[in-house]
């Protein structure tokens, strides 16, 4: 997607203020610790990923589900939908706007249930509730509060052009590529433009493989204080992860969760 992201929707209405975004939060942090969140959000964004790889999408595709997801929350309590049920919507939507082609309905609800069962058993001891008219009525809700800003700029391609620069790097290219999907488990995608996303993985990158580009970052017209944010934000992600054993706390974790109320019966 090679439109100016300058000019985007994503820009002009989707990077938000960090003040806004823990505004926003109140609601759920009354029944939640800021730790306890973050570890809810990286399991929905490990089951987007789950569901994205079993449907054979790409990783764009897969991305913008999660950014779709996470933008969703960032202005609606997660009592608002069910995040189980906002998970595959995202990824419908996204396999739509990404032209990745379309993903049958009856497809998509089989991989959901197949999924849950076989690789989330350890949090969802029912299987899969939902339907296709419960997915198709929750597209039309996650439409109208992503304000019709469908189109997801990714930090992907700035890193290739990025690497361009540098030179063939093939292992420094798939660490950083790594990188940046595990960011999108922290609230970086919300916060900074893709390009800056792009060169704080690729600086980690860097420590990691020992690479001495000191240098290059220098002659880089970028502000070095939003790239050492996001930076932060990977690594405080990573060391949230070291003592985070998710089989072990997921399910009580989803039970302290506020949830919708339940649909009155017709």
């Amino acid at each position: 997607m090679a439109g100016n992201f300058w000019q985007s929707s994503h820009h002009q209405q989707w990077i938000l203020d960090k003040q806004d975004l823990i505004r926003e939060r109140q609601h759920d942090m009354k029944a939640l610790s800021e730790e306890e969140y973050q570890k809810i959000f990286m399991f929905f964004a490990n089951i987007i990923q789950v569901l994205g790889e079993q449907l054979k999408l790409r990783q764009q595709v897969i991305a913008t589900a999660t950014v779709y997801f996470k933008r969703f929350y960032a202005r609606n309590s997660l009592k608002c939908i069910d995040p189980l049920l906002l998970a595959p919507t995202c990824i419908l939507l996204a396999s739509k706007v990404e032209e990745f082609g379309v993903i049958s309905n009856s497809r998509l609800i089989t991989t959901c249930q197949t999924v849950i069962k076989n690789k989330f058993g350890y949090a969802y001891q029912q299987e899969f509730p939902y339907r296709t008219n419960h997915i198709l009525e929750c597209e039309f809700y996650l439409l109208e509060n992503l304000d019709c800003c469908l189109i997801v700029y990714q930090p992907y391609r700035p890193l290739l052009q990025l690497m361009q620069d540098i030179g063939q790097e093939e292992q420094l290219l798939t660490l950083t590529w790594r990188l940046i999907n595990d960011s999108l488990r922290t609230d970086v995608s919300l916060l900074y433009p893709p390009y800056q996303i792009a060169i704080g993985c690729l600086q980690i990158a860097c420590v990691i493989l020992q690479k001495e580009l000191k240098s290059w970052f220098a002659e880089l017209n970028v502000d070095m204080d939003k790239v050492q944010e996001i930076a932060r934000a990977i690594v405080n992600l990573f060391e949230l992860w070291k003592g985070y054993d998710e089989k072990k706390e997921i399910q009580a974790l989803l039970e302290k969760m506020p949830k919708p109320k339940p649909a009155p019966q017709r």
